[in-house]
């Protein structure tokens, strides 16, 4: 599979990929809450779509122990170099990283207690194909879960127009690309259809104050999306610097309010 027939929304540039290694910190609380609630632990088979250079898998590995055993799966093999030296750095010796296809990863069927993604389904194509392989994969009455966002959610006060400029910009370049940025309140339903019942959801959001890590989060994204954004000719370069310039301005006033996306933690049990 390659980048240009199955794009990544937020791009490969190494800021984003030291981004989504803090991002597996910032998210650990939310993560662990939600691994807690489906009672991951010891001797577990897990696996991770979508895992990136870090993202559950030092968590999982450090709940399935020594007995349990974890899987993460990207798509590049370059993606796949960065998470496997990571695990090793951290001494994760129960994880596995492998490079394939999220949408037909080759893993025996029904050959995990738990399938989980994170941030995943939101910047990608075709994401009812990602959650039948996950269904796939794990055992009848085994888990699937999920941790989505709903990207017209995040809030500022005072408003900005250069904010809603480039939510809009970002919403109409990833429908362009078959990607829905709002796919949160979705992810239920593609789970039902997908064959998973008991479910579980839970909708929260977060306050980014100022000197958060993620205040800057949407702004990261432009940054990501920039030579995007201008080579589709959805905006030109000048005009794109000056919202974006404007954006960080308004998040640098500690006055201004920031709310996150809305995300959705849904889980549930294959039938």
């Amino acid at each position: 599979m390659t980048r240009e027939s199955d794009p990544y929304l937020l791009g490969y540039r190494r800021e984003e990929q030291e981004r989504l290694v803090r991002q597996a910190e910032e998210l650990a609380a939310d993560s662990s809450r939600l691994f807690d609630e489906i009672g991951v632990g010891e001797g577990w088979r897990a696996v991770e779509v979508g895992c990136g250079p870090l993202g559950c898998l030092e968590l999982l590995s450090k709940r399935v122990g020594p007995r349990g055993h974890v899987v993460g799966i990207e798509r590049s093999d370059e993606e796949v170099e960065r998470a496997r030296a990571i695990a090793r750095e951290r001494g994760l010796v129960n994880v596995e990283v492998r490079c394939c296809d999220a949408r037909e990863t080759g893993l025996a069927p029904g050959s995990f207690d738990l399938a989980t993604a994170r941030l995943v389904l939101v910047n990608v194509p075709r994401p009812e194909e990602i959650v039948r392989e996950m269904v796939r994969l794990v055992r009848p009455g085994g888990v699937v879960a999920l941790h989505e966002a709903d990207s017209s959610g995040n809030r500022l006060d005072p408003p900005l127009a250069a904010f809603s400029r480039l939510l809009e910009l970002l919403a109409r370049y990833a429908a362009q690309n078959g990607i829905d940025r709002d796919i949160a309140p979705r992810v239920p339903r593609l789970l039902r259809e997908a064959g998973v019942g008991d479910l579980h959801v839970s909708p929260f959001v977060h306050l980014h104050p100022p000197g958060h890590s993620r205040r800057f989060l949407f702004a990261e994204f432009v940054a990501n999306t920039r030579s995007r954004l201008i080579e589709s000719g959805l905006i030109a370069a000048d005009e794109l610097d000056t919202l974006a310039s404007e954006l960080r301005k308004h998040l640098e006033d500690p006055e201004t309010l920031a709310l996150s996306s809305l995300y959705v933690r849904v889980w549930g049990r294959k039938r």
